[in-house]
């Protein structure tokens, strides 16, 4: 086995990670109860299965031209997607979306009163 042979086999490896981490997260958005669980679950799930799959496209021994390009998209999707998902929780947070009994307790709310 070659070292190129052993980079792609990696590569493969670690994008299927990439590929079971966001699955993992999408069984998390079907089955958590309101929007402030969803948006925690899809906001470290796809930041973590992303940056994953996007270092396993790094390490493919085929893309050494984009190897930057890869880097600066990991670089921005760790940035925006968990601003996006604290975007989308504080949104709902502030029209009073409705919250599962589980998680219902306020303490923000609480303390501005």
């Amino acid at each position: 086995m070659t070292m190129s042979e052993f980079a792609a086999h990696l590569s493969v490896v670690v994008m299927l990670l990439g590929t079971v981490i966001i699955l993992v997260a999408l069984v998390g958005l079907i089955r958590f109860p309101d929007l402030y669980c969803r948006a925690h679950a899809l906001g470290k799930g796809l930041t973590l299965g992303l940056m994953v799959l996007l270092f396993g496209l790094w390490l493919d021994p085929g893309t050494e031209v984009s190897g930057l390009k890869i880097v600066a998209a990991i670089f921005f999707q760790f940035v925006t997607l968990p601003v996006a998902g604290h975007l989308l929780a504080r949104i709902a947070y502030e029209r009073n979306l409705a919250r599962c009994a589980a998680t219902a307790s306020d303490t923000t709310r609480d303390r501005q009163a």
